[in-house]
């Protein structure tokens, strides 16, 4: 028997949501005990700051720029690299429960393989391998497949329509009337995307997934090796956890977030002074992602409304430290506790009132692309517990599970394993992290990119339909936590930015050309 790997990923959830990462509101004791005895991340960042594209760096061990995968709506191709088929071909059992998005969701005519396993509710889509056998999909044998609601071709869906066929209605309705993403309010603030959702709570797609988890491992003889990755789709908007968890958190006493600018002058003299994009959103002339309503103005947006949002995520957030909990129970029930490595993060983060500001896009500021990473290490690994302030990345976790399960680092696999500590760190070239984003949405064309090094966040806006290659962000993380002071344009800092900027430009991967098409919103 070797060491088991449980990967638990959240949807959009930011770093300071964990008691263990400084959060003051919800309750994440299961977490928060992880990380005392395993490795927190203090500078952990995404290679991208949307799903898609950052599920596909976590499944390739690869930067966007290499993977293809560049917005929401471009498949990962069928032939990328899969950590899980190599686990699988280890002898490991392998499973992906809840979210998965390495393929676009709206797939009406089932073009993409995630779309055709949930709607005929199988376990997985055999297709030809390397070696001319029939192989699981992506390497993964079992997949339980759930999205943000009641709706769509996913596992969860069909579950929830035999439970009770009006159930998926009890959600937000993430589309409108006009099939656009709805820009409605609810709550007691008429906030975006809220809703009081009647679901009772073991119908809710947090308890399904670790159910469905618990349910899959039950099926594992006991000396299995296993990597199951446990994907909740919370705390990502529409923020509709069950309203009989309301009472866990009170809008109304909640303080606003550091982030939150009060004074609207204030507010859009911070916003001014960085590329142009930030104050357009805010205005609600563009918009960067399709998840987002494009016809909400963010400048609408109310203290109150900002309250009663962060109280419907810390509520999503409980309610996934208690399933994970749960998990972690049954997994101990089973004998393999010793032999576990637990990690736990997240896809990116969430503006959540930042600035003034709600939901995601080419924001590279901590709200967005700090992000919570823990690795408990299994007991028989002798691993110390620690905390690394040194810049790791999403693009870390394929060369880590390879390393957990004795392999060499994969070949295609751009980054070396998270280190145990920050001399470790220093030792495995963890100097650097690097983030990518696109968007072609709307008839804008957007891109940036990001280094983080020495304490130190540059962002260079690309050429394009905002931006004409000039613009860009330098934020001094040590002196200007919260990245109010914009030090692009300021010469003091002209030598600090250009080196920044030579580093990441000789550092980022070359792009795979052409560029793979879109072929869906989301």
């Amino acid at each position: 028997m070797g060491r088991k790997i449980l990967f638990i990923t959240t949807d959009q959830q930011r770093y300071d949501a964990l008691g263990c990462n400084g959060g003051n509101v919800a309750r994440t004791p299961v977490v928060d005990a992880l990380a005392s005895q395993g490795i927190v991340y203090d500078r952990a960042h995404p290679q991208n700051v949307v799903c898609m594209p950052s599920r596909s760096t976590m499944l390739t061990g690869q930067h966007v720029s290499t993977h293809g995968v560049w917005m929401n709506g471009v498949p990962l191709s069928s032939d990328a690299p899969s950590i899980a088929s190599d686990l699988r071909k280890a002898g490991y059992r392998t499973a992906l429960i809840g979210k998965a998005h390495f393929e676009p969701f709206i797939d009406p005519f089932l073009r993409f393989a995630e779309n055709r396993i949930g709607s005929a509710g199988l376990e997985t889509e055999m297709v030809v391998g390397e070696d001319g056998l029939p192989a699981p999909h992506r390497g993964f044998e079992h997949f339980a497949l759930a999205t943000h609601g009641g709706v769509g071709p996913f596992h969860y869906a069909r579950w929830l329509r035999e439970k009770n066929p009006a159930a998926a209605a009890m959600f937000f309705q993430v589309l409108d009337q006009q099939l656009q993403v709805n820009a409605g309010g609810g709550g007691d603030t008429n906030a975006p995307q809220v809703k009081h959702n009647e679901m009772p709570r073991e119908w809710y797609h947090t308890e399904w997934v670790a159910d469905q988890t618990i349910a899959w491992l039950a099926s594992l003889p006991a000396d299995a090796d296993w990597f199951c990755w446990m994907s909740f789709p919370d705390p990502h908007h529409p923020w509709d956890p069950p309203k009989s968890e309301l009472g866990r958190v009170n809008w109304r006493d909640l303080d606003l977030p550091p982030g939150y600018i009060a004074d609207a002058a204030e507010r859009e003299r911070v916003l001014d002074d960085k590329p142009r994009h930030w104050r357009m959103w805010y205005e609600g002339t563009f918009v960067s992602n399709y998840e987002a309503p494009a016809k909400w103005v963010p400048k609408t947006l109310t203290a109150d409304n900002v309250r009663e949002i962060n109280a419907m995520a810390h509520v999503e957030n409980e309610l996934i430290d208690e399933a994970i909990g749960r998990v972690l129970a049954s997994i101990s029930s089973r004998g393999w506790g010793d032999d576990l490595d637990v990690l736990y993060t997240t896809d990116h983060g969430e503006l959540q009132g930042d600035y003034g500001l709600m939901f995601k896009g080419p924001y590279h500021v901590d709200s967005l692309m700090r992000l919570p990473l823990i690795w408990k290490p299994a007991v028989s690994a002798n691993v110390q517990p620690s905390r690394v302030s040194a810049p790791v990345g999403l693009v870390s976790l394929v060369s880590t599970f390879a390393s957990i399960a004795g392999l060499a680092k994969p070949e295609y696999a751009e980054a070396e394993r998270l280190p145990h500590s920050d001399n470790e760190a220093t030792t495995l070239g963890h100097e650097r992290v690097l983030t990518e984003w696109d968007s072609v949405l709307f008839g804008k064309i957007v891109g940036a990119r990001t280094i983080c090094r020495d304490g130190w966040l540059c962002t260079a806006m690309l050429p394009g339909t905002v931006h004409d290659g000039t613009e860009g962000e330098l934020y001094d993380l040590t002196h200007d936590p919260l990245q109010r002071t914009n030090l692009w344009g300021d010469p003091r800092h002209a030598a600090q930015r250009d080196a920044l900027l030579d580093d990441m430009w000789s550092s980022l991967p070359a792009s795979v050309l052409p560029r793979r098409p879109c072929d869906a919103p989301v």
